[in-house]
């Protein structure tokens, strides 16, 4: 009990702030004092503290003089002010005593500052001391684990030196080269003459088509732009040859145009010249109807009824039917065409919306002097067109310019089943076919169709004659026509 006073006082005097620990750190003889090296500070009596405070250590002290970076005890207690630090960089003695003591050093009041283990800079307005970042450290750094200055820096280097999954960069790399390749496309069709050149065509085609409406007033409605019906050669053998058919009836008024599909040549006898249409006149409202079902503005099963305003007389059957009897769209296409129906006429002039709508859509093909000014029987003769337009027609017909395929095939089709044979059909020989529609009231008779010939050839005829009020003669020229033209191409093809 009696040896435990001076040590409890001993550590009184002792900062608060150290660790008891670092007095392995002080060399003391192996037969000094003190047996154990954890002993030998608190085996010193306070005579000895006191004459190592007052500057004299003892002689095992001065046997071992201090080393470089290595502090006293009694250096941090002796206030200098040019020892801050304690003997491994701790912050000193933290006890109010020692704080008033630090205090009252000269110029601690101006330096009180500590420094952040954030950035290694010293902040003003904290009374917590700190090691200067010039203060000396020990060199024996094993016993005290090396801390970074700045651990949040270090944290955002390890932040960049992970590792990039793979899947990550291809996915990155995969949207980096789509990206250029966009940009470069971009590039390459803004640079290219040859598409610049296209967007010029396609403006100045654009502007037409405005202009065509902006004159018109309504938009032309089609599949695609119709083609120009190409002619080569006009067949002069063969049309004088129809000019010698009539010889003997030099009153009637014949039109004739032909074309060979297989080369253009053709043969032009009067066929610009306008006629009364009569009831081939249907065979453009049978190409619109058709329009109107690829487009979707009609469906081939779609409900029309026959109202009293549709029934016409003259050639067909339904006009026998009472109002309000109903038939599918296609039923009535194909009285139309196949018995030449005026009354199924009418319902398809009016559902296809009216004789206006039907003349713009005439012209926007490219037909001439096709148009409507009457609902049948147009009796008088008012509804026009020619041979060549209804040539053109078929042509563009033919070649699928204004309607799709299967469209094509069922109008085709339709034009196969008429009844009526009796004019170009009867110049055809055997294995022979035709595709046509036929016109007639009292002051002309027409046909016009799209002949196949047995050996794979095709050509396109249309005739239409004026004639006194029902003269047979009229009819047997358009058969003689048919039988001369087909003779004429069937010899020069062999």
């Amino acid at each position: 009990m009696a040896q435990r006073t001076p040590i409890r006082s001993f550590l009184s005097i002792v900062p608060s702030g150290q660790n008891p620990d670092r007095s392995k750190r002080l060399r003391f003889p192996k037969n000094g004092a003190a047996s154990d090296r954890r002993s030998g500070t608190r085996a010193r009596s306070p005579q000895q503290f006191t004459k190592r405070q007052s500057g004299q250590g003892s002689p095992a002290e001065e046997q071992f003089p201090r080393q470089p970076g290595r502090r006293r005890i009694s250096d941090s207690l002796n206030g200098s002010a040019n020892q801050r630090g304690s003997v491994d960089g701790d912050q000193g003695d933290r006890s109010p005593g020692r704080l008033e003591q630090i205090a009252s050093m000269p110029g601690r009041n101006s330096r009180n500052r500590s420094f952040s283990r954030e950035n290694g800079r010293t902040k003003s307005g904290n009374n917590m001391l700190a090691t200067p970042p010039n203060a000396s450290r020990p060199k024996n750094s094993a016993s005290t684990p090396s801390r970074s200055r700045n651990p949040r820096k270090n944290r955002r280097g390890t932040k960049r030196l992970r590792s990039i999954s793979p899947l990550l960069y291809a996915a990155r790399m995969l949207i980096f080269g789509v990206g250029l390749s966009a940009l470069t496309g971009t590039f390459l069709s803004v640079w290219n003459p040859a598409s610049q050149s296209g967007v010029s065509l396609m403006e100045k085609s654009s502007s037409q088509i405005e202009e065509q409406q902006e004159s018109s007033g309504k938009q032309p409605f089609r599949l695609g732009v119709p083609t120009v019906l190409q002619l080569g050669q006009e067949i002069t053998e063969l049309k004088a040859k129809f000019q010698g058919l009539t010889s003997n009836n030099s009153y009637l008024g014949p039109g004739v145009f032909l074309v060979d599909l297989d080369n253009g040549s053709y043969v032009d006898w009067n066929g610009t010249l306008a006629f009364s249409a009569a009831s081939t006149i249907k065979l453009p409202i049978l190409i619109a109807f058709f329009q109107d079902v690829d487009a979707g503005k009609i469906r081939l099963d779609e409900t029309l009824t026959m109202e009293s305003k549709h029934i016409a007389g003259g050639s067909g059957n339904m006009q026998y039917e009472s109002a309000g009897t109903e038939y599918a769209a296609l039923e009535v296409a194909t009285k139309m065409i196949a018995i030449s129906d005026n009354t199924a006429t009418n319902m398809l002039i009016e559902r296809l919306g009216g004789k206006a709508e039907l003349n713009h859509r005439f012209k926007s093909w490219g037909l001439t002097v096709t148009q409507i000014s009457n609902l049948l029987p147009d009796l008088e003769g008012t509804n026009t067109t020619s041979p060549r337009d209804l040539v053109h027609l078929m042509a563009m017909l033919n070649q699928g310019d204004l309607l799709s395929l299967r469209s094509r095939d069922r109008a085709l089709d339709i034009m196969q089943s008429i009844k009526n044979n009796s004019l170009l059909p009867q110049g055809l020989e055997a294995g022979a076919t035709i595709a046509h529609k036929t016109g007639d009231i009292g002051t002309a008779i027409a046909d016009a169709g799209i002949v196949d010939m047995p050996n794979g050839k095709r050509y396109l005829i249309a005739a239409i004659v004026k004639r006194p009020h029902n003269d047979p003669y009229a009819e047997e020229l358009i058969r003689e026509v048919s039988r001369t033209a087909y003779q004429f191409l069937n010899e020069s093809r062999e």
